[in-house]
């Protein structure tokens, strides 16, 4: 995000494109990190909410200042950044593993990168199935992707969420049905839309 990161992270700033995609990537990112990492997640203070500035300690390359040395945590408090979106996003990732523990369930299973869609698709948990479109334009509607146990799915996680800076593109509300056709070497599928530049995670429910 660059300079932009000075003057247009208020919420009450005219929308910015530079902003709304570092946002969204900076939310797609961590997640897909934390999904495919293994068995831990390691972050750094600061990274949680975007801090804008890099961490330098005093030496002679910067004349022993102390300047840099410093993370400015009231970003991610104050109301009207909008820093606090992927701290409340990255809030939400903790919560996620905490009430699943997918960290330590194992290896994940991929069933879908395909370069063109921009698309990664996996499980974790069992329970558990990670949708990402990283393609800057295109939505996807009634894209089948892989699902290895079948039954009822719903949204437990989404980086398009308003509460995370976004635009409320996934309805919450709906019930996903698996379908008793194979797909990218699962057992069963799903329908569901993607938006672009988004990422949510699928529970299994029932």
């Amino acid at each position: 995000m660059d300079k932009e990161m000075y003057t247009s992270m208020a919420t009450l700033s005219p929308p910015n494109l530079v902003i709304d995609r570092g946002i969204a990537l900076h939310k797609m990112i961590r997640l897909i990190t934390m999904g495919l990492g293994g068995e831990g997640y390691l972050t750094f203070m600061g990274n949680e909410f975007g801090h804008p500035e890099w961490l330098d300690f005093p030496r002679i390359g910067n004349d022993e200042s102390y300047h840099y040395c410093r993370r400015q945590y009231y970003l991610a408090d104050d109301p009207n950044l909008k820093y606090k979106y992927l701290n409340q996003f990255d809030k939400a990732m903790m919560h996620l593993e905490k009430k699943y523990n997918f960290l330590s369930h194992g290896q994940n299973y991929i069933s879908r990168k395909h370069q063109g869609d921009k698309l990664v698709v996996f499980d974790r948990a069992d329970k558990l199935v990670f949708v990402f479109n990283f393609h800057p334009n295109n939505s996807y509607t009634d894209y089948k992707i892989g699902v290895n146990i079948p039954g009822k799915y719903k949204i437990v996680l989404d980086s398009d969420a308003e509460e995370f800076g976004g635009h409320k593109r996934l309805d919450h509300n709906t019930d996903f049905f698996t379908a008793n056709d194979p797909w990218d070497n699962r057992r069963c599928s799903l329908m569901v839309y993607i938006p672009c530049r988004t990422a949510f995670v699928l529970a299994k429910v029932d």
